[in-house]
């Protein structure tokens, strides 16, 4: 019941994060599901990240609920712990993180540091990643599967 309850409250945000995969999937990407997460690679998307995204710069990947979107496969598997650390905190703030999120990138600068790196959602993350014994692949039981082609 939790686990349905956690989806529940990110929904708002996974629904625009599964727009963005469908767009990717229909621009030539892959999607995947892997641990209950949706994870698009390639297409018009990962344009958009190797490009850069305000405040950070060219990015490998970007959460949005209980979705993943990446420039490729390889990124999806590299980043996979620091990112799930941003499901995480979506399951925990739903969808104010939206709001929260910039506000302690605003924080950040405003103390003196770089609104990205120094975002404390962006230091949980890295170090949720740097802590977890898989570094980067967590595929569980049953792996990943993929979705269409």
């Amino acid at each position: 019941m939790l686990r349905v309850l956690l989806y529940l409250w990110a929904l708002p945000v996974t629904l625009i994060g599964m727009l963005v995969a469908f767009i990717a999937r229909g621009s030539g990407g892959t999607l995947l599901r892997v641990d209950g997460v949706l994870e698009a690679a390639g297409g018009w998307p990962a344009w958009v990240l190797r490009r850069g995204l305000p405040f950070s710069g060219a990015v490998a990947a970007i959460t949005l609920g209980h979705v993943v979107v990446g420039v490729s496969l390889d990124a999806l598997t590299a980043t996979r712990g620091h990112e799930r650390a941003h499901v995480r905190q979506f399951e925990r703030w739903g969808v104010l993180l939206l709001l929260l999120y910039p506000l302690a990138g605003l924080l950040a600068w405003a103390r003196g540091g770089h609104p990205y790196r120094d975002n404390v959602f962006e230091r949980e993350a890295r170090a949720a990643a740097s802590a977890s014994p898989e570094k980067s692949v967590r595929t569980g039981s049953a792996g990943p599967h993929s979705i269409g082609r």
